[in-house]
């Protein structure tokens, strides 16, 4: 795997407590660069980013997109011999295992596949590690799916990992709650070659900015549904 170039994007509001955790479990003989997107925290997220030796952006537009962009055009903007073969996204949260991510690349690497989502659905979740509106929400947009583009996702977890070249051609653009899912129903419909495989996710470190509040939930949910009948 050592010579594909993965690079890792991690969008982070306030993750101070959780960042360090999740910086110091990702296999760093995998991967090159791990680019933290500080999405407007009021908190030291950058500065323990930058401590445990990431690249830290700073998006001052608030929203998951937005700073997920952020990271995006940091790659854009270097040498086309200096762009990875495949970007991984995580959360900062330390929800996800970062040490699983050999397992989340290998499909690309070994099977050409274009886009793999780490599945919490078919993999091992701790009990209380998803909001039953999380969970009912997942089931809703990957049935959409499924209905719509004839694609089978179990999933719209946040841990992934796509071909770099597959990822421009997407043209990512949604700010905020619709990130996830417009990546995915963007991959069914320009029919990408996509697998999933299971993953480890635990309650997350602090209080979720979507799933923790009523008005974040609603907000997401609308959103979800919303882009994905966009996108028809």
């Amino acid at each position: 795997m050592s010579e594909t170039v993965i690079d890792v994007i991690i969008p982070a509001y306030n993750e101070e407590e959780s960042i360090g955790n999740v910086l110091k479990d990702i296999p760093k003989s995998l991967v090159r660069d791990i680019l933290v997107c500080n999405n407007a925290s009021t908190d030291n997220t950058a500065l323990v980013a930058a401590e445990h030796g990431a690249i830290v952006l700073d998006q001052p537009q608030k929203g998951y997109g937005s700073a997920c962009l952020k990271g995006i055009e940091y790659l854009k903007a270097r040498k086309p011999s200096e762009q990875p073969d495949i970007v991984v996204f995580l959360d900062g949260d330390y929800s996800d295992h970062p040490e699983e991510m050999p397992n989340l690349v290998r499909p690309i690497i070994e099977n050409q596949m274009d886009m793999v989502i780490g599945s919490r659905a078919i993999g091992d979740m701790e009990t209380g590690a998803m909001m039953p509106q999380q969970i009912f929400g997942n089931w809703l947009a990957t049935n959409l799916i499924r209905l719509f583009y004839r694609y089978n996702f179990t999933d719209l977890g946040p841990f992934r990992a796509i071909r770099y070249d597959k990822l421009i051609d997407l043209d990512m653009k949604d700010p905020d709650f619709g990130w996830t899912v417009e990546m995915q129903v963007k991959a069914a419909k320009y029919k990408l070659k996509c697998t999933e495989i299971p993953v480890t996710y635990r309650k997350r470190i602090g209080v979720s900015k979507v799933s923790g509040t009523i008005r974040g939930t609603i907000l997401a949910g609308h959103k979800i549904l919303w882009t994905i009948f966009k996108l028809l």
